[in-house]
Parts: C-alpha cells; sequence; structure tokens
C-alpha cells in the first residue's frame, strides 16, 4: 500500500511475512497464493506491499538461479503485490516448533551473517519495483547480550562496516539503494535504540541505520519522543519501522493478572518481559521465568514481548501498547517530512495467542492480517498521508 505524505514523499505500508514462514522457494510462492493475494483482495487493492522473509535456503536457491528470481518477481507481479523490505532478522527455523534463542543464529560476528545479508540485498534490488529505487532490510541487533565481548563487537562492526561497501557498490551497478536497519530487541546486544547509537556512529554510513519495532520500544518502555530525538541528534537513519503492539500488564501483582499472562506463555518464542524500577530497568528472558515466581518486582506495570494483533488488544485485565505505536508514527510520519518511508506490520505471533485467540484457518488469519492494515492504513490518513492506489 502506498501513501501521499503531504511534502510529496511516497510512503510505504506492508505486512511482514514472516507470519506465514516458508524455508524453501516453493514455500514464498505458495504463500503468495495461499496468503498474501486474499489479504490484499480483502482490502479491495489492486496492489499490496509485503515485507518478505527469505530464509537461507529460499535466497540461496534465487541468489544461485536467476531464472527462479525472475520467475519471483512475475509472480509478485501477478499476485498484485508488491517489496520493498525485507525481513533479514531470523536467518532459517522461525516455522520450528521451538524457535527461542535460535532467532539469534547466526550473529553479526558470524561470516554466515554477512553472507545471507549481502544476498538478501542483491535480491531485494531485482525485486523493486520499476518505479522504486530504495529498499530496506531489518536485521538482528548484533547479537544475543551474552557471550558478546569487545573482540566480538569489533568484528560484528567489521562486518557491517564491510557490508555498507557492498551496498555502495550495488548501488553504482543496479542504480537501487538498499538500506539495513538493526531492529533492538530486549535481551540483544543492542537492546534499545539508544544502544544503538554508539555502534552504527562507529560505522557510519548512511546505508545501516535503525529499524525501530514499536513492540521492541514499548517493551523496553522507551519513550518514543526521547528515543527518535536522540537518533536524530546522532544522525542515525530510521530505515524502516515495524507496527507492532506489546503485551500490557499494568498491575502483575494480582492473581488474576498472572493468570491472564500465564495463557500467553507458550513454547515457540522468546517473550522477554521488563519492568521500570527505581534502579532501571529490570526483566527476564522469557515470560514464563515473569508469572511463576518471583523473578521481576511486581510493584509497577510489566511490558512482554508478544506481538499481539494491532486491532485486536487482549481482554481486560491486560492490555496492549498500542498507544506508543500511535505515538512514534505521529512522530515518524506526520511532521513536515516523513522520517522514515518503510512501514511493516509485523504480527508474527497469530498461532501463538491462547488457543482461544488463534485464527482456525488460513481465512480468519487473511482477515485478522486485513483489519491490522486497516488499522495502520487509518491511523496515516488520520496524519494527512493520502492512500494512492
Amino acid at each position: 500500500m502506498r501513501f501521499r505524505h503531504p511534502d510529496g514523499t511516497t510512503v510505504h505500508l506492508a505486512y511482514c511475512t514472516n507470519v506465514h514462514p516458508a524455508e524453501t522457494l516453493d514455500g514464498v510462492v505458495a504463500q503468495l497464493r495461499d496468503h498474501c493475494e486474499p489479504v490484499r483482495r480483502r482490502l479491495g487493492r489492486d496492489r499490496l506491499g509485503i515485507g518478505l522473509w527469505l530464509a537461507r535456503d529460499a535466497a540461496q536457491a534465487l541468489i544461485t538461479d536467476p531464472g527462479s528470481l525472475r520467475a519471483l518477481r512475475a509472480e509478485i507481479d501477478r499476485r498484485g503485490l508488491e517489496v520493498v523490505t525485507l525481513n533479514g532478522f531470523p536467518y532459517e527455523g522461525f516455522g520450528a516448533a521451538e524457535v527461542k534463542y535460535r532467532v539469534y543464529q547466526p550473529d553479526w560476528t558470524r561470516p554466515e551473517r554477512l553472507a545471507h545479508t549481502t544476498d538478501l540485498a542483491r535480491l531485494l534490488a531485482a525485486l523493486l519495483p520499476d518505479d522504486v529505487t530504495e529498499g530496506s532490510v531489518s536485521t538482528l541487533p548484533l547479537a544475543w547480550r551474552t557471550p558478546f565481548d569487545s573482540r566480538a563487537a569489533d568484528t560484528a562492526l567489521a562486518a557491517l562496516t564491510t557490508l555498507a561497501e557492498r551496498l555502495d557498490a550495488l548501488e553504482e551497478l543496479t542504480g537501487k539503494s538498499i538500506r539495513i536497519g538493526l531492529e533492538p530487541e530486549p535481551g540483544c546486544r543492542v537492546e534499545t535504540t539508544a544502544d544503538a547509537i554508539a555502534p552504527l556512529t562507529a560505522v557510519s554510513s548512511p546505508r545501516i541505520g535503525v529499524c525501530v519495532d514499536t513492540c521492541h520500544l514499548a517493551t523496553s518502555f522507551e519513550d518514543p519522543h526521547t528515543a527518535l530525538g536522540a537518533l536524530e541528534a546522532a544522525g542515525i537513519p530510521v530505515v524502516k519501522t515495524q507496527l507492532s503492539a506489546a503485551l500490557h500488564a499494568e498491575h502483575p501483582h494480582l492473581p488474576e493478572v498472572r493468570s491472564a499472562l500465564a495463557a500467553f506463555a507458550e513454547p515457540r518464542f522468546l517473550h522477554q518481559t521488563r519492568t521500570r524500577t527505581a534502579a532501571g530497568l529490570r526483566g527476564t528472558d522469557d515470560l514464563p521465568e515473569a508469572v511463576s515466581g518471583r523473578a521481576l518486582p511486581d510493584g509497577a506495570a510489566w511490558r512482554s514481548h508478544f506481538h499481539v494483533p494491532l486491532h485486536a488488544p487482549p481482554e481486560p485485565p491486560l492490555t496492549s501498547t498500542l498507544p506508543v505505536l500511535t505515538t512514534t508514527l505521529s512522530l515518524l510520519v506526520g511532521g513536515p517530512h516523513p522520517r522514515t518511508r518503510h512501514l511493516e506490520v509485523e504480527t508474527y505471533t497469530w498461532q501463538a495467542l491462547p488457543a482461544d485467540r488463534r485464527p482456525r484457518n488460513r481465512a480468519r488469519l487473511a482477515d485478522g492480517i486485513a483489519a491490522e492494515l486497516t488499522l495502520a492504513r487509518d491511523l496515516l490518513t488520520d496524519l494527512g498521508l493520502k492512500e494512492l492506489p
């Protein structure tokens, strides 16, 4: 979906296909048919943006066979879809029964991460619509926090510097500008937007910036005004923004609140949980640790890294951090000029919701994704952006 900002800039809105994880190229083609096109039809759109997740095997198949890449682009066009952004955070196995810590491997200390991200940039340059010259790829924020010493930091920053040089060369070759955004996430080496400033200043390339995920921002209790202001002051670009909402519990000391939170504790993904104390942010790596004992102080609100559907917050006594999303979006695209042009709804946890809230079939899932995109569209038009055909 495309929108015209009052300054004349085009802002793109997509949804991320990691909600339909496919490891192979055949699986990617099937998800376009079975999921993405049905969402487009529900929205009554001739064209719908998707943020592709290409696992390692799918990306390798496309890189080694130019004919397959041309065929994928033709299929994207035929289904009324377009791609201006890729999710390069998960490397493989995102559809596994247990993902948890595996999603952070390989990290930016490993040559596989540099090679895969380079491949994704090359693929995106070939998949961009003819009238679009800029693409974005989100990636993990260096690594999980441990083990990660100064030597690991030097290795990761050297890899990002090499990547920036390759992106420069890619634009010279193709005329397409591809930018990479580190996606701060709780528990990682770069947990917050503030943590991103030092390493990105060291890399010092306009090709490498931040992907602001509003669920992660909220989970770490970052104030959007402060976070975005610091990035702007440091000259760090917001390459893309993932529109997502975290799980919020205002009174975690109450038994009924603990019980409601426990329903969201599930075995597939990590749900890092945070609270604010006088001494600073406290947290656990996963939701079960928080709800089952005294690992977290419960005198103030808790937030958990669980991407809840934008249009359907959990029932009381829980809620979502949608207000953080709306504030962040206003700061990013509600001003005289957009501070990012790529927006992506990223609710990948539909099938990890409590059983009574999960979509029972593909049709219900398509209905939910379309409802999320409708909410995002309405937020953008309320900010003065005009939806384009």
